[in-house]
């Protein structure tokens, strides 16, 4: 490694075009400049590294969230070069960080494969912060720079000596542009995880400057793997129950393009398959997942069929049968990968899907042969996914015989919108008939639709799919949308064609019991209609817990802090009113305090990391209580919890 080192240098720094429209269209570059395009800013930074790291470099890469908000990224790699750009004139650094498009990512000969999706990377972040601070020990040095949106503030100066060598990116991110300026930490804990996983034998850390514990000790995390995917489907299954006890596990090459491949079934009925390609999260699939499954289902149907296994299934077993209960990771790095899809997450390149296919054949063929028993008991729980496809069918077609579209098709209790423009139109999904009764007396007829739901729902987490559809109120649910199940793609996927409402809002009391209905209605949408979360159609309401009224000044409060400083504001003659349910507020207070889009706010439901939401769902909502317990205990600081 040591003979090349030199070989990284400013004639490997390639400029592709210019920085100006990134502070005019920022979205363009990172998505949104909500808090999603907040937290892309990190990932631009950390994908350098990880870049290091895979080209051999790096070892360490540590995060800080420091007090201030701002961000510092730290790797022990090679340093970014700092010696003259022959074409632009100055430093390969300056270069680096202030061209979009710049960086060794472009050259062939300095990394063989990169990290990180659209390549916009550092000079982005630079662009978008109102400070940014460099700095790069190598060759024995340490240099130094600052700059404030995307300019440099300073030249490039040499501070003392280094025996080591590595970058640091410190920056602060511009409040001008982004609507969210505040990190979580949750977030990037996640992100980073999942990169351990994904590159085993790399220390990633985080560490949280704004939190301290009594002794004064920041907030910190560590992140390492040593088995890679393997770790990954074990931490992604921790909490459901094992079907086989082992995780199969290939990491190999196949026709040039490294593939890696963790998988193991559980007693669930769902099939969760991670995608990821260069350690993006590939969400709408592509090609490498279509050679996995492929791989998957003509090797476990072959070994079946040869050991005459499916001759007592008595229905016709299909390729969804064989992924019931699946977990699995998929993870390609490919030199030039080519995106498309509404997100442009999903895989074009045609030559992995074959890649990835030979390689799964070839290691899920080893493995059933050398273990027969668990081999059996994978082929028993095909055969019991294909007989209750086939009651789900029924079932489904008991549900869907009536034509949604016909006021025949449509729930009782639905108070239904005049409108029919489903982009404008709202569903409000209400606990109890009671707080469904107000909601519709607050409602805007127009655009406003009520659904009034009797307890709680059916936890479709612990549930068969044929059992789901004998649910009066999930049938209403599927009625009330116009939602069907199957799409070309996917028999079991929720068909969105006819979807009436653009916003399907779930408004509960501010309690525990409503806690538990949203958590249940958050389980049915992610397990059953995962396309509305992904079209981010789903919302969370949020009526107030309080009223605050001093005379003829009222407020409406959802906090306990908020109603100190109502308090403080209007002295100690307060009178606070506590709202135990919706179906105590009329019809008044409802709509101007969680209903009116003029005074609301909705919480989007968004699905940021789906391999830890799987796994906080199935904690949740599974049947195990033991960590459950722990995950309550750990975040109930954290928490507005009414005993």
């Amino acid at each position: 490694m040591s003979e090349n080192k030199e070989e990284y240098s400013a004639s490997n720094i390639q400029v592709l075009e210019g920085l100006e429209a990134v502070r005019k269209r920022p979205a363009m570059y990172i998505g949104d400049i909500s808090a999603k395009g907040l937290h892309h800013l990190v990932y631009e930074v950390v994908d350098n590294s990880i870049d290091e790291a895979l080209a051999g470099y790096a070892t360490h890469i540590d995060v800080t969230i420091n007090e201030d908000n701002s961000i510092t990224v730290v790797d022990n790699g090679r340093g970014i070069p700092v010696d003259m750009h022959e074409k632009e004139h100055k430093s390969a650094l300056e270069v680096v960080l202030t061209v979009l498009h710049a960086g060794g990512k472009f050259d062939k000969g300095s990394y063989k494969v990169s990290g990180g999706l659209h390549g916009v990377g550092v000079s982005c972040v630079n662009a978008l912060s109102t400070y940014l601070r460099a700095e790069v020990h190598r060759n024995g040095r340490c240099y130094i720079q600052e700059y404030s949106c995307g300019k440099p503030t300073t030249e490039l100066r040499v501070e003392g000596e280094s025996t080591h060598t590595g970058t640091s990116i410190t920056f602060k991110p511009d409040a001008s542009i982004f609507t969210e300026t505040v990190y979580s930490y949750d977030t990037l804990a996640n992100r980073l995880r999942d990169l351990a996983f994904l590159n085993a034998g790399i220390h990633l850390s985080l560490t949280d400057m704004r939190h301290r514990d009594a002794d004064g000790n920041p907030r910190h995390e560590e992140f390492y793997s040593e088995t890679g995917l393997q770790e990954f489907v074990e931490y992604i299954d921790s909490n459901k129950e094992s079907l086989i006890n082992d995780v199969i596990h290939l990491n190999t090459e196949r026709q040039g393009i490294p593939v890696e491949v963790a998988l193991t079934y559980n007693t669930t009925y769902n099939e969760n398959v991670f995608s990821y390609v260069n350690n993006i999260n590939t969400i709408e699939g592509g090609t490498h997942l279509t050679g996995f499954r492929r791989g998957l289902t003509f090797t476990l149907k072959k070994y079946a069929e040869e050991n005459k296994m499916l001759e007592k299934a008595k229905v016709d077993v299909s390729s969804d049968d064989f992924r019931e209960g699946l977990t699995a990771v998929v993870s390609v790095k490919v030199m030039e990968p080519q995106f498309e899809g509404q997100t442009k997450t999903k895989l074009g390149n045609s030559e992995v899907s074959g890649a990835v296919q030979t390689a799964v054949s070839e290691a899920l063929s080893t493995y059933l042969e050398e273990h027969p028993r668990q081999a059996k008991t994978i082929v028993e729980k095909v055969i019991l996914a294909a007989q209750a496809r086939h009651a789900a069918i029924k079932a489904r077609q008991n549900v869907q015989r009536k034509s949604p579209l016909s006021s025949g098709g449509l729930p009782g209790k639905l108070a239904d919108c005049s409108s029919r423009h489903a982009e404008e139109c709202e569903l409000f999904l209400v606990e109890g008939d009671s707080a469904g009764g107000t909601a519709k007396s607050a409602r805007d007829r127009h655009f406003q639709a009520i659904l009034p739901l009797r307890g709680k729902i059916l936890n479709v987490e612990k549930a068969m799919e044929h059992s789901i559809y004998d649910s009066e109120e999930i049938t209403n649910l599927f009625r009330a949308l116009r939602v069907t199940i199957g799409t070309p793609d996917d028999p079991k996927e929720a068909n969105l064609s006819k979807l009436a409402y653009h916003k399907i809002i779930i408004m509960t009391d501010a309690d525990v019991d409503g806690a538990h209905i949203a958590t249940l209605l958050m389980t049915f949408f992610f397990r059953r209609m995962r396309p509305i979360i992904e079209h981010g159609y789903l919302y969370l309401a949020t009526p107030p817990l309080y009223k605050c009224v001093r005379g003829k000044t009222e407020e409406y409060c959802w906090t306990e802090q908020q109603v100190q400083q109502f308090i403080a504001a209007n002295g100690d003659k307060t009178k606070v009113y506590r709202f135990k349910g919706l179906g105590e507020m009329d019809d008044k207070e409802l709509r101007e305090t969680t209903m009116s889009p003029e005074y609301r706010m909705l919480k989007q439901v968004q699905i940021e990391d789906a391999a830890e939401a799987d796994r906080i769902f199935s904690m949740l909502m599974g049947e195990d209580v033991g960590p459950r317990r722990d995950f309550i205990e750990e975040h109930a600081n954290y928490a507005n919890i009414d005993a």
